[in-house]
């Protein structure tokens, strides 16, 4: 397989996973109170949102490079 038609999976994938969920949500460990043998934790949930226009246009970027790593370029052409 060629390495754009793989690229072309990737963006399909990530495409299609920007469309579902919306975003990318992480958490993250904050240390609030340290004395001694006493720790407070805090887990914080951050969220970054992917607008689905996003999503929409990776997903049809690696559809054209999906096909376009199935069929190769046309004769002629060079990259």
């Amino acid at each position: 397989m060629k390495p754009i038609a793989i690229v072309g999976i990737v963006l399909i994938v990530l495409g299609a996973a920007g469309l579902v969920y919306g975003g990318i949500t992480y958490t993250h460990t904050k240390n609030v109170v340290d004395m001694g043998p006493l720790q407070v934790n805090v887990d914080d949930k951050e969220h970054i949102p992917v607008p689905p226009i996003a999503g929409g246009v990776a997903s049809a970027i690696g559809i054209v490079f999906l096909f376009v790593g199935r069929r190769g370029l046309p004769r002629g052409r060079t990259v």
